[in-house]
């Protein structure tokens, strides 16, 4: 299934996400023991593998093959921002 989409994730790279990988189970395969992906760098806050992150890591791939039947584009980016603000205040 191809699905263009309006628009792309509005990712800032804040790297939340990326610190709290122990929080899923679909993630925990990436912790690295202590919460943290073992493919993210501190020190420039990115991701060390991007371009052959896991399905799990893209919103887009995530979309189109969990969520596409369940959500709209536009409320589906809602519902990870508002995760995504969930995480920083839990921080």
């Amino acid at each position: 299934m191809t699905l263009t989409l309006e628009h792309s994730f509005p990712c800032d790279k804040c790297g939340a996400c990326c610190r709290h990988v122990d929080r899923a189970e679909e993630t925990q395969f990436l912790d690295r023991g202590d919460g943290i992906c073992k493919h993210y760098n501190e020190t420039n806050l990115l991701c060390t593998i991007y371009h052959e992150r896991p399905d799990i890591c893209r919103v887009d791939k995530q979309y189109a093959l969990n969520y596409a039947n369940l959500y709209t584009w536009d409320e589906f980016v809602e519902l990870n921002r508002v995760a995504c603000e969930i995480i920083l205040n839990s921080e």
